[in-house]
């Protein structure tokens, strides 16, 4: 049995070795806005959906390949219980980025941000550079729209986050460019700040 978990560390080393740099990354919002829809689709689930509402948190892992190199990325995303919103400023501690998602079809969604940038900020030092992508999903719904692109873009821009994209879960569109996007935000600031876990895979 030694032997057998001994080999299993290896391997685990051996697949983090992999990659240039390993990132945690936070995704919030309102319930119903499609983050569910959107992990599910395009993210690898690591944990049983028995444990997930025990922690109030739901965890995924994507791989992600910029300029040729890979990264992978763990996703913390808090489940659509309001109850749990009161855990996310533990989440947040360690992350090196965050997805608000909002619904292209109900402006209260987009208007929250507010709030939830102020439960994130009181975990962020003054120092630390912490990147979020304000990302305007159901895009594809565009009859039963009640934000345009111009006013999320505006919205984003008047809070002074990192980003701005739509994307729709339902057909992909954009979905990859808004993973892709945070992950350069976020090794622009490792870049900066010359951090340890950006590596030369072995």
């Amino acid at each position: 049995m030694v032997y057998s978990y001994i080999n299993q560390m290896r391997e685990k080393k051996k697949l983090r070795n992999q990659y240039y740099g390993n990132f945690k990354v936070v995704i919030f919002g309102d319930p119903e806005v499609g983050k569910s829809t959107l992990s599910q689709k395009y993210l690898i689930n690591l944990f049983h959906s028995d444990s997930k509402m025990t922690i109030g948190v739901n965890f995924y892992t994507k791989d992600i390949i910029v300029n040729d190199k890979p990264y992978k990325i763990h996703f913390w995303d808090l489940t659509e219980k309001e109850i749990f919103r009161s855990l996310l400023p533990w989440y947040v501690r360690g992350a090196e980025g965050g997805l608000f998602i909002y619904d292209v079809t109900n402006y209260a969604s987009l208007s929250h941000l507010d709030e939830w940038l102020t439960i994130i900020k009181k975990e962020i030092k003054e120092e630390d550079q912490f990147p979020i992508i304000v990302v305007g999903n159901k895009g594809d719904l565009k009859d039963d729209r009640e934000i345009s692109g111009e006013e999320g873009i505006q919205f984003a821009k008047s809070r002074e986050v990192d980003g701005f994209i739509e994307c729709s879960a339902k057909t992909g569109e954009n979905v990859q460019e808004m993973f892709e996007s945070l992950t350069k935000l976020m090794l622009n600031n490792i870049k900066k700040k010359k951090r340890g876990n950006y590596r030369q895979p072995k």
